[in-house]
């Protein structure tokens, strides 16, 4: 009969495979990210500013299309994960890891077609998060309508 191993000696081996993560060293990685993303934004922003004489709204939309455009390459060529790895949410926070969510599926699941690869897979990771974010705007809105009409706000 085989003896059942302990409490003890599998609470030793959880402690053994979990990663051991270092959260001030994370936290500076990610702000290092981060920063340079917005860095890159900001670069982006005053050249559309200065050199094609855009107002700050037009230029604004012109870093996201960059920045989104810039992290799909990035995926596509497998450079992103690299990025996320060592910058963790520095640069999965931003939009860049959003559009990173997108792309990675459809690149992923393209050798199984257009329609059930691409196109039933590319929203795998973003589609609850547009999912919850829409469904949450709607009851924010809601409310603020309500709150609204009784004179609240």
């Amino acid at each position: 009969m085989e003896k059942e191993p302990s409490r003890q000696s599998y609470q030793e081996y959880v402690e053994q495979i979990t990663p051991k993560y270092n959260s001030p060293k994370n936290c500076i990685r990610a702000f290092l990210v981060g920063g340079v993303i917005c860095t890159l934004g900001e670069i982006i922003k005053q050249i559309m500013m200065g050199s094609f004489h855009l107002k700050e709204d037009a230029a604004g939309n012109v870093v996201t299309l960059c920045l989104i455009l810039l992290s799909v390459l990035a995926t596509g060529l497998n450079f992103f994960p690299a990025i996320a790895k060592f910058g963790g949410a520095g640069c999965l926070v931003p939009i860049t890891g959003f559009a990173n969510s997108v792309a990675a599926p459809a690149i992923e699941y393209k050798k199984e077609g257009h329609v059930f690869g691409i196109g039933v897979k590319i929203f795998t990771i973003a589609g609850p998060v547009i999912l919850f974010g829409v469904f949450t705007s709607w009851v924010f809105g809601f409310l603020y309508w309500v709150l609204k009409i009784w004179g609240i706000f």
